[in-house]
């Protein structure tokens, strides 16, 4: 299910360094309007890395809860147009009712003072709670860092997209998706494993960037209980993951992580003295 990304471009550029001026040329990541369409309305834009666009479409679309299951999505179209890409979604009718209810929700005149309760409400929603009981060694961690760098393709190519990858118990690596923003990385990583009939209760999930709240809602949506991050985590990512039942493991690197939340889920190593 790997799918190695290059969707990048050469660049001509000047470098400056101790020699003066050098000209050469560099590979960029490709940026792109991504726009969300459901069923002939349109929901949102997304500036993203055009590559694993179905796999995006189906993650985003189960990550903000416009359906509960991709059974529910009854066609994707990837249509081109000059100032981006349209993903055209048809759901089915009782979704369809469904997401128009919640657009009429949460249109209203501006300046009513209450507005924005709805969008607060919807932004803080309590996050899916996580249930599966999964056993992860630091050894496991270690070589799902390891082999983080060299599945990257777009990010050696261009040192600007983020990664997320999801790893089996034996930090074996299952699946890697990568974008220039963190989000979409990790909805295409949805997709992607929703697609394949991978059940994201067996592994973990790692991520290149820092843990926002929106990452540790996305990761309790897909259902994986353990989520590994390069970078800190933020105060209230740290409160959402703990009532989730999110285990969170960040600031992890080639000599060690830290674990912020639920660390029953993190086993001693078979070769570790008890």
């Amino acid at each position: 299910m790997t799918n190695a990304i290059r969707t990048g471009r050469p660049a001509v550029s000047v470098t400056y360094g101790e020699g003066g001026p050098c000209a050469g040329a560099r590979m960029v990541a490709e940026e792109t309007a991504v726009a969300f369409v459901y069923d002939g309305g349109g929901h949102a834009v997304m500036m993203a890395t055009p590559a694993d666009l179905e796999d995006f479409a189906v993650g985003f679309t189960l990550a903000e809860g416009i359906v509960e299951a991709s059974d529910e999505i009854e066609q994707i179209d990837v249509v081109a147009r000059e100032a981006g890409i349209e993903l055209r979604l048809w759901l089915a009718a009782s979704r369809t009712r469904a997401l128009r209810e919640r657009r009429r929700r949460l249109a209203g005149p501006t300046g009513c003072g209450l507005c924005g309760i709805e969008t607060l409400a919807e932004a803080m929603r309590p996050s899916r709670p996580v249930t599966a009981d999964l056993r992860v060694t630091p050894a496991a961690i270690h070589a799902a860092l390891r082999a983080l760098g060299p599945a990257q393709a777009l990010g050696r190519e261009t040192r600007a997209a983020h990664a997320a990858a999801f790893f089996d118990t034996d930090g074996g690596l299952i699946a890697i998706r990568e974008d220039v923003g963190r989000h979409n990385a990790l909805d295409k990583l949805h997709g992607g494993l929703v697609r394949g009939g991978c059940p994201a209760a067996s592994g973990f999930v790692v991520v290149t960037s820092r843990v926002s709240v929106e990452m540790v809602q996305k990761t309790a949506r897909l259902g994986a209980p353990l989520l590994v991050a390069v970078s800190a985590p933020t105060a209230l990512a740290i409160r959402t993951a703990e009532a989730a039942g999110l285990t969170l493991a960040a600031v992890a690197r080639a000599d060690g992580f830290e674990v912020f939340t639920r660390p029953e889920r993190i086993g001693a190593d078979p070769s570790s003295p008890m």
